[in-house]
């Protein structure tokens, strides 16, 4: 979702609730706000709920209440991520990409250490990385780019 939100933006694709022509930085901090953080934390809040055995077994993990209060988080960042994409706020997009980085960093160094302590290099448990260190690294960029900071 990540490397779709930066060809739609760079492609000056208009994300939704974002105005036709504006600058292709903006948009890629939108279509990042959209999909990486909006629309994929809607469903990891449902994988790590409805789905939660499965999800646990893709990460390397056994199903325990904890991956439920992930999922609940998700679901709260997930809405906040789509609604903040509607907001013509350089603060709002601040404010999302606050939680949105403390989460998904911490979280990535934790699948880093579940990979060099237990050796667990699960799919749900590497590939996860790429979204772990690579939506905050864009956001922040984005926001820089477009002045909002």
């Amino acid at each position: 979702m990540l490397a779709l939100a930066w060809i739609l933006g760079l492609a000056g694709v208009s994300a939704p609730g974002s105005p036709d022509g504006i600058a292709w930085d903006l948009q890629v901090l939108h279509w990042t706000l959209w999909l990486p953080v909006g629309i994929a934390f809607l469903v990891s809040g449902v994988m790590h709920t409805v789905f939660a055995k499965r999800t646990s077994k893709m990460i390397g993990w056994q199903t325990n209440g904890f991956q439920y209060e992930i999922g609940f988080v998700s679901l709260g960042l997930g809405i906040a991520g789509v609604w903040s994409t509607y907001m013509s706020s350089s603060d709002a997009w601040v404010i999302m990409a606050i939680p949105t980085t403390t989460f998904l960093v911490l979280a990535g160094i934790n699948h880093v250490i579940e990979i060099v302590r237990e050796k667990n290099y699960a799919p749900g448990n590497t590939l996860i990385l790429i979204s772990d260190f690579g939506t905050p690294i864009t956001l922040w960029a984005m926001l820089a780019a477009t002045g909002s900071l």
